[in-house]
């Protein structure tokens, strides 16, 4: 598809924090290209795998984690970018990279070292994805970080909206490298955003479907997906409930991204630059208000029914405390790191804490567990409730 006036361009980015010299460059690639092949390349990304997206630490492996979550949204992303025109390599690269920042045991860990670093400054794991990508990950000879353009790291810091008080991670690059954290991103970062939503509103349904979370019955209670199901049901009278069910998730997919197709291309009419898009001061790229509202219901209805079940509550709590375990461990005794964690470790706050973060925030849910049996000498109890 012809590209859109609005799209963001790499024969025009801002460039890169450390100027590059492209002898031996790897092919013929853009600026965003390069952006997503060292994000899919990065350790970092391949720590997902292990990483909680719903379930902590599941004995099953039909589960999502947040790597397989990242995949998701990055093929919706990439459909509903090139259905607008706008640039696919830069939205799938800030699909990828947009849970890097997540620490083990998703939001229970991100509750813990939140509490752990109240005298350093707090945690925020997407503050955290842009340190890891701009700081943290460290594969060059030359320079520190992936390097990525100022496009990426612009959409990964407000894909969701302008940031009014970024934490200390975040204020630190913006300060070397202003970000321009005050206006909305790229068209792209918007639709990574909104394809996130879909990725996990309705991925999440399945996972907590087959984990028995949650009960067809009580969905239905939703009229949207009430709809929705009586459709699949009349076009597959003699297809399984199994299929039933992911076929269900597969139309609410599909209706969510074609709302979202219709209704940026609409709003984005009229706009003829990428710098428009970030100085309307309003969200562009999203969904209808209709279904908005349904999305919102169904937030709360998977906030209800799933992320606050009691088991689940009652695991992110022992999460918690694993991390915080962990995390206070390090603090007294900072031997316990490895090696090169040990070396580089500050002599004073609050950047000691915030090493130490960044060696905890880092970890899988696996090697947490590994880590925290080895400092205690027991395996933590009842993380896994699937």
């Amino acid at each position: 598809m012809e590209r859109a006036p609005y799209a963001a361009d790499p024969a025009r980015s801002r460039g890169r924090e450390f100027p590059e010299q492209r002898e031996g460059a790897r092919g013929p690639r853009t600026e965003f290209q390069r952006d997503r092949d060292r994000i899919v390349h990065s350790i970092a990304f391949r720590r997902l795998r292990s990483k909680t997206q719903v379930f902590i630490a599941p004995d099953g492996d039909h589960y999502r984690t947040r790597l397989t979550h990242s995949i998701e949204v990055a093929q919706i992303g990439r459909v509903i970018a090139r259905a607008l025109g706008l640039d696919e390599d830069l939205t799938e690269a800030l699909c990828l990279a947009h849970d890097i920042g997540h620490p083990p045991f998703g939001h229970a860990g991100e509750a813990a070292l939140g509490h752990a670093m109240v005298h350093a400054g707090g945690y925020d794991h997407n503050a955290q994805g842009i340190r890891t990508l701009a700081r943290i990950e460290n594969p060059y000879c030359d320079r520190p970080g992936l390097n990525l353009s100022w496009e990426t790291l612009e959409g990964l810091a407000k894909h969701n909206g302008p940031v009014a008080a970024p934490n200390w991670a975040l204020a630190d690059v913006d300060a070397r490298f202003p970000l321009q954290l005050g206006e909305w991103p790229s068209l792209e970062a918007q639709i990574a955003a909104v394809s996130d939503d879909i990725a996990y509103d309705n991925h999440d349904i399945d996972d907590g479907l087959r984990a028995g979370f949650l009960q067809l019955d009580d969905l239905l209670e939703l009229e949207f997906v009430a709809d929705q199901f009586r459709e699949v049901e009349r076009r597959f009278p003699n297809a399984s409930r199994d299929q039933h069910l992911r076929e269900l998730v597969r139309s609410q997919i599909g209706r969510m991204v074609n709302d979202v197709i219709e209704t940026t291309r609409k709003a984005a009419e009229g706009f003829a630059s990428a710098d428009a898009i970030r100085a309307a001061g309003r969200q562009i790229g999203g969904f209808s208000d209709g279904l908005a509202l349904e999305e919102r219901r169904l937030k709360r209805f998977m906030y209800d029914r799933l992320y606050y079940h009691p088991e689940q509550i009652a695991t992110a709590e022992r999460a918690r405390d694993v991390v915080a375990r962990l995390f206070a461990a390090y603090s007294q005794d900072a031997s316990l790191m490895p090696d090169g964690w040990l070396t580089a470790l500050p002599a004073s706050e609050p950047e000691r804490s915030r090493h130490i973060a960044d060696f905890i925030a880092g970890m899988t849910d696996r090697f947490a567990i590994d880590q925290y049996a080895r400092i205690y000498g027991r395996m933590p109890e009842g993380l896994s409730n699937v």
